[in-house]
């Protein structure tokens, strides 16, 4: 929901009217030489004190269970001399701690072979193998699931397995005096879901405050930490018992990390920590180790794809949701909403949502209720969780929440954003911006800070997407906490000081620029500390700042800053959002992909967000509703022949099939119109 930002919008109107390039109109993409492309980096040098962690689980001798996550002792024996004959290096632990303390650096082509669960075929299959190749890796055991007796079955996450599928301890024991095998732990009982939700929805033990439908009420924060801290004392024990050593890698189920989990198995003495992620992980980061999951019986071709792949190599494919069109007064349409929003998502065959999180009936981007638990707002529905869930398990989507960081319709004796109007000298809130809270307001900053608390505390994401509502104009903010920030920073104390000339007005503008940047930081490191350091970040910026950066003092929004602060820069490439006419609405897009495209590794890390609404008004209607799907099709086509290789749109509507899904799809979905280097 985007905010008519009527001052903002004649100026960035005027600014494109008079800097569009005299080509503009041409309907023809730049042609872009195949070395300045973003692309892939199979064929880079490998970097220094990185390396690449494969995720492993059973492995059978034919018909390879996925349950288990098997593979065939066949396809192992061939990744294992695909990876001796290509170079891979196999480390140890040892290795990666050395490399982490400034000592002998990872050989070129690390790989740290991984097995989870503690099947037994690890004895039968794997480690002859190992013995043979003289190869070093990580077994990590479920401690419950070892200490099962023999004459009885494991409960494996609720299904009753046959004993023999396990590992003993005196077989971990054998396997750990080799000094090829480094026992790790993967808890010793939270290998499976509880119920993260009123709906029911089965979360990750390890990762998920879990919900009493009964009592209606959530784990509080002090009964989820001792259900964690006693787990890792009871397999920390069980471990070093067997071993004679107390263990140092940690993994976590289903690759699901916790901020709040993480602290605590830090404080057991566990040095590096493993999730399920794309990339290398490196010798600075060993709390949030990705690994490449080896699942599916790969064919060798498939297994090498994943094994080459290195940073900085996502394509991200967006539809970007409210969920107010999901919620419902009745809570079964709602969750048929759900089902057919679901589907959808999943026939469209995208890698990502943006998903509100907060509600915003009416459009006004004032935020009065939100859809998961909290401390200061009214809950529309205790509906994000779920959503977040149903998405990322059943449409097999990343799931980015996407919230405010200032338009909360908090208590009144909060200060808001002020503007100072040069014709009468006083300061008030515009009625034509975002209502937002002042983020130089202490009050403020907690209040919102404990919002982004309570979302990482009841729901499981991907990533936060902050909206495009951090933004101050260059009349903002006026108010005394405000301008005794400003006087702080050395710079006047008064809006028509600050504006008197162009170094100063420069110098203001930076300030609120960085300021906003750095709340949100502060926002990103609360939601770690809850949530996990694996969550990624993007913000929306306009793209006035980018095409025409003197812009920023209407915004406080700079490229350059998003490039440096977040995981995701998402330019809302919005053309007839900015007023641009319909002819010159290809060569708008080229120029922002391009312009985007100057910066070193930009393209790599930009999502370009069109639109699916025309918000101008129309026949005495608020907007002009739904855009045309082919057009939109043509606009997601234009970007990528420019250069972008991520890219998604703003809004989708399910209720109404808009965008069609028949017609976009071919134009967002990796599936149907694949990234060509």
């Amino acid at each position: 929901m985007f905010v008519n930002l009527t001052s903002i919008r004649s100026m960035a109107s005027l600014l494109c009217s008079l800097l569009l390039l005299s080509g503009c109109s041409k309907n023809i993409p730049a042609f872009v030489p195949p070395e300045q492309r973003p692309s892939h980096n199979f064929n880079e040098p490998w970097p220094k004190n990185k390396y690449l962690a494969l995720g492993y689980h059973d492995v059978e001798d034919s018909d390879p269970d996925q349950s288990f996550v098997s593979v065939t002792t066949e396809r192992l024996e061939e990744q294992f001399s695909w990876l001796r004959e290509n170079g891979y290096q196999p480390i140890t632990v040892d290795q990666i701690l050395t490399a982490s303390e400034g000592g002998e650096s990872l050989p070129e082509k690390a790989v740290l072979l991984t097995f989870d669960d503690g099947y037994r075929s690890f004895y039968t299959r794997v480690f002859p193998l190992l013995k043979a190749y003289n190869w070093p890796a990580v077994l990590a055991p479920v401690g419950k699931w070892v200490d099962t007796p023999e004459n009885e079955k494991v409960n494996f996450g609720g299904q009753m397995i046959e004993r023999e599928r396990f590992l003993t301890w005196d077989q971990i024991s054998e396997v750990a005096r080799s000094g090829l095998v480094e026992i790790g732990a993967h808890t010793d009982d939270l290998h499976y879901g509880i119920p993260g939700n009123p709906q029911g929805n089965l979360l990750p033990a390890a990762a998920t405050r879990a919900y009493d439908a009964a009592t209606g009420k959530y784990e509080t924060d002090a009964q989820f930490k001792t259900r964690i801290a006693e787990d890792v004392k009871r397999i920390t024990a069980k471990i070093t018992r067997v071993t004679g050593k107390k263990p140092r890698v940690w993994v976590w189920p289903y690759g699901a990390a916790n901020g709040e989990a993480l602290k605590i198995v830090q404080d057991h003495g566990y040095s590096l920590i493993l999730s399920l992620d794309s990339g290398l992980g490196s010798i600075d980061n060993l709390i949030d180790t990705p690994r490449v999951l080896v699942s599916n019986d790969p064919q060798l071709r498939n297994f090498a794809n994943v094994s080459t792949v290195m940073e900085n190599n996502e394509v991200m494919r967006v539809a970007h949701v409210d969920l107010d069109y999901v919620y419902d007064a009745d809570p079964e349409q709602m969750d048929r909403n759900l089902g057919d929003l679901v589907q959808r998502i999943a026939d469209m065959k995208i890698t990502t949502v943006f998903l509100q999180a907060y509600a915003d009936p009416t459009g006004d981007g004032l935020v009065k209720s939100v859809y998961f638990p909290n401390r200061h707002l009214p809950v529309r529905a205790d509906l994000f969780s779920r959503a977040a869930w149903q998405l990322k398990s059943r449409a097999f989507v990343n799931v980015y929440a996407w919230m405010p960081v200032l338009s909360y319709d908090l208590a009144a004796s909060i200060p808001r954003v002020t503007s100072w109007n040069p014709d009468t000298g006083e300061t008030a809130v515009d009625k034509n911006q975002y209502q937002r809270l002042s983020p130089f307001d202490p009050v403020a900053r907690q209040q919102i800070t404990e919002m982004y608390e309570d979302l990482a505390k009841h729901s499981s994401f991907s990533g936060i997407l902050f909206h495009d509502d951090a933004i101050l104009s260059d009349f903002e903010d006026a108010g005394p906490q405000a301008l005794a920030a400003y006087r702080a920073a050395g710079l006047p104390g008064s809006i028509k000081e600050l504006r008197a000339d162009p170094d100063t007005m420069q110098r203001w503008t930076r300030y609120k620029s960085q300021y906003l940047v750095d709340f949100t930081k502060e926002l990103t490191e609360h939601v770690h500390a809850i949530r996990g350091p694996q969550i990624k970040t993007a913000r929306n910026i306009f793209a006035e700042p980018i095409l025409h950066p003197e812009s920023e003092a209407w915004y406080a929004q700079n490229l350059d800053d998003f490039l440096a602060a977040y995981d995701w820069t998402a330019p809302m490439a919005m053309p007839w959002m900015e007023n641009v006419p319909a002819d010159e609405a290809d060569a708008w897009l080229d120029t922002l992909v391009s312009t985007v495209g100057t910066r070193p590794g930009a393209l790599n890390k930009t999502v370009f967000e069109i639109q699916g609404r025309d918000w101008r008004p129309s026949k005495g209607q608020e907007d002009s509703g739904h855009i045309d799907s082919a057009l939109m099709a043509r606009w997601l086509k234009r970007l990528q022949l420019s250069g972008a290789r991520s890219f998604g749109y703003y809004p989708d509507d399910f209720t109404k099939n808009q965008p069609e899904l028949d017609v976009i799809r071919p134009a967002i979905s990796n599936a149907w119109y694949p990234f060509h280097d």
